[in-house]
């Protein structure tokens, strides 16, 4: 209603704040095609034959790729222009992922850390969406990213850390492994509600686009997350508002033990976006020159054309869906077998940069070497380090202290100033 209110109407009730608002959503705000057409709800293009669209007659979205499964440029294809040492720069934190993922998943087996998630057989799709990126674009992750904080300057302190819940953790261990966060770093905090952090970075990108900032607003999930309503509403409100985000899908096959075949019987996740109006594609997740090329073009579009932007990386979870899960009740291990030995991110890329020289096998194991130190440093310095303080329970509830809090704390402090000595209190920052 207020988009056909003439603004001489409105002077007399509304503010300057507000008038200055409601002038910037005219601005911004595409006309609608159906308000042109005159038919609610959507451009109008008559005809006299009555017919059903058949999803079964149309063409399969394609995927992008440009290296093939044996780490070869697809003939015709050209890779992004990399150079030598970015390539290597990104090789190399794939391995980091790769090789922490393991330590860590089996530091879970053995009850040293509570919880964990693996990004095993999705290091493409992570650390070469988040290497495409620019450090002004903010970043809402899912829980299977912590490659696109290690790219940023995460470090394996930090990783570490938040793992096993120290008092150096600057969540100040408050949260379960994994759900790391990142201002320093332009990455929002990891939440484990699936989902919520899609509409969030629509709402994000709305305001920086208020604001006339040439950056995007990046919402990673995986197609699992997808069926929830808050993807919906989210690219739905994107679109119309042409909102600059890149809502980046990682199809890695399985929601928990649900597979895709179970979870949707359309075109992928990529066919919705049509839908909403969006620019779309469906990109191969394990090749590197795919994703990096793919995100670059797409952060490109979004910041030009100040919209939304689709991409579905095909992938594959090699791993658990958590330590919580057993997927060999829902899988066979040949399959798994197959993605991880023969379509392998990390192999693929590695398979390249051999055949370009520009790494060999005594890098690789010297590297592999170099990792496992670092990664063993930092897991033992975490899990010798203190948790953090107790009293730490009553801060950041209130902006200040209220005064029940306040007894609450001082009732702790007594309680524990005479029956510490039955608590491991040692293990503890009680500075």
């Amino acid at each position: 209603l207020l988009y056909t209110i003439k603004f001489e109407e409105l002077e007399s009730k509304m503010s300057l704040k507000a008038m200055r608002h409601l002038a910037r959503w005219n601005c911004i705000r595409p006309k609608s095609s159906a308000m042109a057409s005159g038919v609610a709800g959507s451009a109008a293009v008559y005809t006299d034959s009555l017919e059903f669209t058949n999803p079964k007659s149309m063409p399969q979205i394609p995927t992008y790729r440009v290296l093939d499964r044996h780490g070869s440029i697809k003939k015709g294809n050209v890779p992004p222009s990399l150079s030598a040492t970015l390539l290597v720069e990104i090789y190399k934190k794939m391995l980091l992922l790769s090789k922490m993922d393991k330590i860590l998943l089996q530091s879970q087996r053995q009850g040293r850390i509570s919880f964990y998630m693996t990004c095993s057989g999705e290091e493409a799709a992570v650390i070469g969406s988040a290497a495409a990126l620019q450090e002004s674009d903010t970043v809402f992750t899912q829980y299977r990213e912590v490659g696109v904080f290690l790219w940023r300057g995460f470090t394996l302190d930090d990783v570490m850390n938040q793992c096993f819940s120290t008092h150096k953790d600057n969540t100040k261990g408050r949260q379960m492994p994994i759900h790391y966060s990142a201002r320093e770093h332009n990455i929002q905090c990891v939440s484990s509600t699936l989902a919520t952090q899609v509409p969030n970075a629509v709402g994000y990108a709305y305001s920086n686009k208020l604001k006339n900032k040439k950056s995007v607003t990046v919402a990673y999930f995986g197609e699992g997350a997808a069926s929830e309503g808050d993807v919906h509403a989210a690219m739905n409100m994107a679109a119309v508002l042409r909102c600059p985000t890149l809502f980046i899908c990682r199809n890695n096959g399985y929601a928990i033990s649900t597979s895709t075949k179970d979870q949707y019987f359309g075109d992928g996740i990529a066919a919705r976006g049509a839908g909403y109006g969006i620019r779309t594609v469906r990109v191969d997740g394990n090749d590197l020159f795919a994703v990096y090329q793919a995100v670059t073009t797409a952060r490109e579009l979004a910041v030009s054309e100040s919209c939304p932007v689709l991409l579905e990386l095909m992938t594959y979870r090699v791993g658990h869906h958590s330590t919580s899960d057993d997927s060999t009740a829902y899988r066979s291990i040949d399959e798994v077998n197959y993605w991880n030995t023969r379509d392998s991110p990390v192999g693929r890329l590695g398979h390249y940069l051999v055949q370009q020289k520009l790494w060999s096998d005594e890098e690789e194991q010297s590297f592999t070497k170099e990792c496992r130190k670092e990664i063993m440093g930092a897991f033992n310095q975490a899990e010798n380090t203190p948790k953090p303080s107790p009293y730490l329970v009553f801060d950041d509830v209130y902006d200040t202290m209220t005064s029940q809090l306040g007894e609450q704390r001082g009732r702790l402090e007594e309680h524990l100033e005479e029956y510490g000595e039955n608590y491991n209190l040692d293990e503890y920052d009680m500075k």
